[in-house]
């Protein structure tokens, strides 16, 4: 199984907003063969056609005869080779066209994120019914006969048994419009690490929510998942958001617009409480994940006659996300690494296009490699650019030199490795009786990086509820706090232990922004808001 946020984007380049393709690297391609296609002008010396003499009739036969084989041989090469262009060209074109989204699963416990991923990939065709056959067996054999459908996203036999997401499934399938990885994370209070791994490398978040008497309050209510995933999500950098109200064929349910409006009414004020405008980044629909229904094609009225909403593929296809800048300096987080005939990294382009042949920084230690090849979804390619999951194979450093959370960048513009940064934190939730003050200790989460750290300065506090002065001038400066309590925003200075490779929140929003979290619970959410002087690694005293 592999560990697998991004509404807010850095747009480096005002190029971007042409819309101007970048590749277009197959043009050239195309130039050459066409003119390697066309067939050589034939060259007549004079001096021969004047001194030679007349030809006897066979052999003047034979050669015509000669002629006519090499001129056929050549149109059919020429077929060939045309033909060639015009079956590559469309499929590469059509597969430009096509944008990449990544979803991820995130909720409750039992809430059925790996039931409503294997069943997106059974409707669009990239399971077949003999998998699905076995998988049935399978959970029969386990009297769980209803969870057989979890078993396409569980792989691990551990999360088999235990009916239980533990790492991040990832999978794809595709729309006509989009190209989707689907993420499906882990959704047991144990398991939060892994579930921000693959938040962190989301476009869009797909909130699952029982709607089954009991199960949709338990998520809810303090100490719920369904409260953590949002906060997380959000801060995580997935700032589109569709709720779907799952089980609504539960027996104590039966399709009801009570229980559905019920959900909706609760979590609206919450997910604008975590920061999502309800009415632009959310959308709410009911689904049935085990019998597939308002999935692929919209729920029919027979069974509920009040929904006249899109159906899940169709609100998935129309969710419009931040372009991204192709042309700013490459930033690809290492998630994982193996070797196979060299170094493969795995990750996701946050930033900039990789190539084939590219000469590269691995950050933060300086090893310089060169790209011998990218797939992507499975399939090699020429290039990927920003928002790709990619794996890409390197010389130049062993795998046992690469640690998740290093970082592929631009020898030019590399990213920046330090032991401390200024950070703008919120406080959520503190453990009972805990301080947040200048020694407070915490497990850093950012983008790849698990780290720990320690809080050793607070520099300001900062009033949410009072305004702005219009002059800045006017501002009277303010004492340095010696603690703060739940709900406060600080700016505070952070420090690890060893070298992490992050940026500015402004300049590269998935590279500057995290969460610290202490004995199981998120404690605060933060951005990184400054940083050492390039070069340095911790700041002049």
């Amino acid at each position: 199984m592999e560990v697998v946020g991004r509404a807010e984007t850095a747009v480096h380049s005002p190029a971007l907003l042409d819309g101007e393709d970048v590749n277009d690297w197959s043009k050239e391609d195309e130039d050459s063969v066409k003119e390697s296609t066309l067939p050589a002008a034939p060259i007549v010396v004079e001096s021969e056609r004047v001194d030679s003499p007349p030809l006897a009739p066979a052999q003047r036969c034979h050669e015509e005869v000669e002629s006519n084989l090499q001129e056929l041989q050549l149109e059919n090469k020429e077929v060939k080779l045309l033909g060639h262009e015009e079956i590559q060209d469309p499929g590469e074109k059509e597969e430009e066209k096509k944008r990449h989204l990544n979803v991820v699963f995130i909720g409750h416990v039992d809430a059925g994120k790996s039931t409503t991923g294997g069943q997106l990939l059974l409707l669009s065709g990239q399971v077949d019914d003999r998998t699905i056959q076995k998988y049935e067996k399978e959970a029969k054999e386990k009297n769980r006969e209803s969870w057989y459908m979890a078993y396409i996203m569980d792989t691990n036999e551990e999360e088999r048994i235990k009916g239980k997401t533990v790492e991040v499934g990832r999978a794809h399938f595709e729309t006509e419009n989009t190209r989707f990885t689907i993420l499906d994370a882990p959704g047991h209070k144990s398991y939060v690490p892994n579930m921000i791994s693959g938040a962190s490398q989301a476009d869009v978040g797909v909130l699952v929510i029982s709607a089954r008497k009991g199960e949709f309050e338990t998520g809810y209510e303090k100490g719920g998942q369904t409260r953590e995933h949002v906060q997380l999500a959000k801060t995580l950098g997935v700032s589109k958001l569709v709720v779907v109200v799952n089980k609504m064929d539960e027996p104590t349910v039966n399709w009801a617009k009570e229980r559905y409006d019920e959900i909706e009414t609760k979590m609206i004020p919450f997910l604008k409480s975590s920061g999502y405008n309800a009415r632009k980044d959310v959308h709410f629909l009911p689904i049935s994940g085990l019998m597939g229904i308002n999935m692929a094609s919209r729920v029919d009225k027979k069974v509920c006659s009040w929904w006249d909403g899109p159906c899940l593929f169709e609100v998935l296809d129309s969710i419009e996300i931040p372009l991204r800048d192709p042309k700013g300096p490459i930033r690809m987080p290492i998630i994982d690494k193996y070797k196979d005939m060299g170094t493969v990294l795995m990750g996701k382009i946050e930033s900039g296009t990789i190539q084939e042949g590219d000469s590269l920084l691995v950050m933060p230690n300086k090893a310089h490699v060169k790209v011998l090849a990218i797939f992507c979804d499975e399939k090699k390619t020429r290039r990927a650019g920003p928002g790709e999951n990619v794996r890409v194979k390197v010389s130049g450093v062993e795998e046992e030199d690469i640690l998740s959370g290093f970082v592929l960048s631009s020898v030019v513009n590399p990213v920046n490795a330090v032991f401390e940064f200024n950070a703008q934190l919120q406080i959520l939730e503190l453990l009972d009786n805990a301080i947040f003050t200048a020694g407070y200790k915490a497990i850093l989460h950012i983008h790849a990086i698990v780290e720990e750290s320690e809080i050793v300065e607070l520099i300001e506090e900062i009033d949410v509820k009072k305004k702005k002065d219009a002059d800045p001038k006017k501002r009277k400066p303010k004492r340095k706090p010696l603690f703060v309590k739940n709900g406060a925003v600080v700016v505070c200075r952070v420090q690890v232990n060893n070298l992490i490779c992050i940026e500015n929140f402004a300049d590269f929003p998935q590279l500057g922004r995290f969460t610290l979290r202490t004995e199981g619970k998120t404690i605060a959410v933060g951005k990184v808001v400054a940083l050492p002087a390039p070069g340095n690694s911790t700041f002049a005293s």
